[in-house]
């Protein structure tokens, strides 16, 4: 596994020296709802997942014809889980059923980003960048509502605040900024012999003591995270990479000086044709996903909220290779102890061709920039001004969603 700081300058790499992750502040939000210690978790599926099919609304008259042979339906072999009269869940998705029944999940359906054309590229940019269009930006609202937070008690002066966590070989657009974030990512090398690190610790000590302290940090990051098995990295149709990177993750956001905000991207959900096959096997990955961020982040489950969303959805009518392509309105996970869940979350636009977007997508009735303020203000302290302002920009007619957190 790799850890590394992600910061904008070699100062701020240097600031970020000390303790654990050398934290400048005690993690915690000033100002964070009820005195909680939250945690906040992004994830992005890349690919836009088909939210007709993840949560199939199959109490819409239209829904079985439109979607004929991928149709899912509450009884069989291989039956939707009944989330309430009218929608289901995925049947491979249990543990997010468990959360669900247990109050600490919920689905925001029919909702998108302001994105209304059909680039994946354009559509992730927008989606990370908290813009209300594409663009070349060098960061992403995540990042941006870090540097905007409250900061906690200070407890080293002249270093850098390390707050946020970026997954993966690379970091998602969404986490980038000036806000400096701590990268780590599961490797596919084969381990180094235990007496390595110290050796190296010994050599650069003497020629480089500032370096072995950064090097020592990352060693401190491995530890954290290892006993894992991560040759897997999320990929295109990878579920047990997507379980090991949460695991991973959370690992880290469960240490008292750790991060408090993650984020990660899971790969391949374009399934423009085979797509029962395809998300049969994705969905897997991201409902163990939502086990282990419940089974390793122990206590601090309670006061987290994990956020998952997609560039765009898929077309309401099944295609001719048994697939979905480019659509509008789509499907948004919440999970944790904080989420008020045991819901679905919908303003349902309908499927009758008249209440389709362009006669072949499901609307989007829910602006998940809402989605996100909503949990931003109510669990994490912040200002919904700078909300407005920094973090979505040009999104003053947007409000916070209410009711989000319990």
């Amino acid at each position: 596994m790799t850890c590394e700081l992600m910061t904008p300058t070699r100062r701020a790499v240097l600031g970020a020296s000390g303790a654990l992750f050398a934290w400048a502040f005690i993690p915690r939000f000033a100002y964070a709802a009820g005195g909680r210690d939250p945690r906040f978790i992004t994830i992005i599926l890349r690919g836009a997942l088909d939210g007709l099919t993840a949560v199939p609304p199959v109490g819409d008259p239209d829904y079985a014809a439109l979607r004929q042979a991928i149709a899912m339906t509450t009884s069989g072999p291989e039956a939707a889980l009944p989330l309430d009269s009218f929608f289901a869940l995925h049947p491979s998705m249990p543990n997010f059923n468990r959360l669900y029944r247990a109050g600490q999940a919920a689905v925001v359906h029919a909702s998108a980003t302001p994105y209304r054309d059909r680039s994946h590229f354009d559509g992730q940019d927008v989606l990370e960048s908290g813009y209300e269009m594409p663009g070349r930006v060098d960061s992403g609202w995540l990042n941006r509502m870090l540097e905007g937070l409250p900061k906690g008690e200070k407890v080293s002066p002249g270093a850098s605040e390390i707050r946020g966590l970026s997954v993966g070989a690379n970091a998602p657009l969404v986490i980038r900024g000036k806000a400096p974030v701590l990268g780590w990512s599961p490797s596919n090398l084969q381990p180094v012999s235990d007496d390595l690190p110290p050796r190296l610790m010994d050599l650069y000590n003497h020629t480089d003591p500032l370096f072995a302290k950064i090097l020592a940090e990352g060693i401190s990051t491995g530890k954290i995270a290892a006993g894992l098995d991560v040759k897997a990295r999320g990929g295109p149709g990878d579920p047990t990479g997507m379980e090991q990177m949460a695991r991973g993750a959370a690992r880290l956001l469960a240490q008292d000086d750790g991060p408090r905000v993650a984020a990660l991207a899971f790969e391949g959900w374009d399934t423009h044709a085979g797509e029962v096959d395809r998300l049969n096997k994705l969905l897997v990955g991201l409902d163990n996903s939502f086990a282990a961020f419940q089974q390793e982040l122990g206590p601090a489950w309670k006061d987290t909220a994990i956020f998952v969303a997609t560039e765009f959805g898929r077309t309401a009518q099944v295609n001719g290779t048994q697939g979905t392509d480019h659509g509008t309105g789509t499907t948004a996970f919440l999970a944790g102890g904080a989420i008020k869940g045991g819901r679905v979350i919908a303003d349902w636009p309908g499927l009758k061709q008249a209440q389709l977007r362009d006669g072949r997508d499901l609307a989007a009735t829910t602006d998940l920039r809402a989605v996100v303020k909503g949990i931003a203000v109510d669990l994490l302290g912040a200002s919904p001004a700078v909300l407005t302002r920094d973090v979505f920009p040009g999104s003053d007619h947007v409000l916070p969603m209410k009711g989000l957190i319990v």
